[in-house]
């Protein structure tokens, strides 16, 4: 089995490897094939996977490459894990909106948009290339914006499932709180990507959620940075990003006291990639988990072995809505429970999401539509109609500001501007 991987210089892919390494029953890797077009980065990444594979016997042939076409032929998954303009672009993502009093993040508002914009291109480039050199293969996107990069592959045909470590971290959370195997923990995950809820969790077939909340709810709320006021009022668990919709405006002030992540992730990369150049480094460094991630590797190694083995496995993927929520159109992206098989992925059914969270939906997800017709197609009026939809922006005022914002610092990256 040969996988590629597409942004194969990240950080991130020692997690990746060490997965692979870990869990090679479940996806029986014999090659393994790591692309990026910064040399000084795949290098030492590289040379990493490879003592890792090799510390833990594991058989797999480890090569790197610049050659995207030579990657992807014979290739049965290609991962896509790329971040177009690197750190220097996401720390702009987190600061400028935050001069127009709008939460500066990569995955949503006026950043998100931004990466979205210079993202989609550039992975619909790869997409094709790959489906031209290799039609049968199977794309696993962990790029973010997650959803609305996975709408953009579904929507040109490819053969495509979206992937976020948000729900198997809550998955594992859990059942650490609970002290059971994570095996046993299903949750009921809804939303779109970086905006669900947990509204349930359960275990032998009973929902532990209001046991969880009760019990745990000071140490969930802390996790999420989120009051546990608001938890015990919702009666779910929200993903982490939905701080950034029910607290904006806490969140920009505490944003505009402090360094951006991406300032602090470039650091903590200058360090990783140090420390990946020492031959004597072995496994992936305790570092890596502050990098972001957590549990990874092992979500991309259940999802490739389900598309691969075509076992039907349930897992929470990005895949087209299909009627799953029936107030959103059937081409919109889900982050959702699914059947994964050769086939891809097949929504489970899901009990009516309540007007509380679905108005939340609708609005973010004709948000995605807009920015996906801004990617596409490009120009001001489309960035600017995408950014007065988002629920974070929505005043005529402050989308026009962020427009000549994201345009002035994105110029280089988006070939119409």
């Amino acid at each position: 089995m040969k996988l590629a991987v597409v942004g194969g210089g990240s950080t991130y892919t020692p997690e990746l490897v060490d997965g692979i390494a870990r869990l090679r029953a479940t996806l029986p890797v014999t090659e393994l094939v790591l692309v990026d077009p910064d040399a000084g980065r795949l290098e030492p990444v590289g040379a990493l996977a490879r003592r890792i594979l090799a510390r833990q016997d594991h058989p797999a042939r480890v090569s790197w490459t610049a050659d995207l076409d030579a990657a992807a032929d014979g290739a049965d998954a290609v991962l896509l894990q790329l971040r177009v303009g690197g750190q220097a672009a996401r720390h702009q993502d987190e600061t400028w909106p935050l001069e127009c009093g709008c939460v500066g993040q990569e995955t949503t508002g006026a950043g998100g948009l931004a990466k979205a914009l210079r993202t989609v291109p550039v992975v619909l480039d790869i997409a094709e290339r790959v489906r031209r050199r290799n039609p049968a293969a199977w794309i696993v996107d962990f790029t973010n914006p997650v959803g609305i990069v996975t709408r953009a592959l579904l929507t040109a045909g490819h053969r495509a499932v979206g992937l976020c470590n948000v729900a198997i971290g809550f998955q594992r959370k859990f059942a650490a709180l609970l002290g059971v195997d994570p095996r046993e923990v299903t949750l009921g995950h809804v939303g779109l990507n970086h905006l669900t809820w947990v509204r349930s969790v359960r275990v032998d077939g009973r929902d532990v959620l209001p046991r969880l909340l009760a019990e745990h709810g000071e140490a969930i709320a802390a996790d999420l940075r989120m009051p546990r006021e608001l938890l015990d009022r919702l009666g779910v668990v929200p993903s982490y990003y939905l701080r950034y919709f029910y607290r904006h405006d806490a969140v920009v002030e505490e944003l505009r006291t402090r360094p951006s992540r991406a300032a602090e992730v470039a650091d903590m990369e200058r360090e990783l990639l140090a420390m990946y150049r020492d031959p004597a480094l072995d496994e992936k460094p305790a570092l890596l988990a502050k990098r972001g991630g957590a549990f990874y590797s092992e979500a991309a190694v259940a999802l490739t072995s389900s598309l691969l083995s075509g076992t039907g496995d349930v897992q929470v993927v990005n895949t087209l809505n299909n009627g799953t929520l029936p107030f959103l159109p059937d081409d919109a992206v889900v982050e959702v429970p699914a059947a994964v098989d050769g086939q891809g992925a097949h929504p489970l059914p899901v009990r009516p999401l309540e007007p509380l969270f679905a108005g939340l939906v609708a609005g973010v997800t004709a948000y995605e539509h807009l920015a996906l017709e801004a990617a596409l197609k490009g120009g001001r009026d489309r960035v600017f109609r995408a950014l007065l939809a988002h629920p974070l922006v929505g005043q005529s005022d402050s989308a026009d500001r962020l427009t000549d914002a994201l345009l002035a610092h994105n110029r280089e990256h988006l070939a119409w501007a």
